[in-house]
């Protein structure tokens, strides 16, 4: 096998290759869009209506209101300030 037809079987198996991926991400989009128009019709993509807020802090939780949050700032700050760091 010389150098020319190594090169030729190359660059075949590169475009086979690049065109099994092109081809996969092509159905992948089809797919996706598919699922959206079904998700649509079946009226499955609009937002669940919010719930009150817990007392557990669970991911995706509402934040801690304002006043909290600078408690817990001005809690950070003095114990720094006492162990001498700040």
């Amino acid at each position: 096998m010389n150098v020319e037809q190594m090169l030729g079987q190359s660059g075949i198996l590169t475009l086979l290759g690049m065109g099994v991926v092109f081809s996969f991400l092509v159905i992948m989009i089809v797919c996706m869009y598919l699922l959206q128009a079904i998700l649509h019709a079946l009226k499955l993509d609009k937002d669940a209506p919010a719930k009150t807020a817990s007392a557990s802090a669970a991911p995706g939780a509402p934040a801690a209101p304002q006043a909290d949050q600078k408690a817990v700032v001005a809690a950070i700050a003095a114990a720094l300030k006492s162990k001498g760091d700040l």
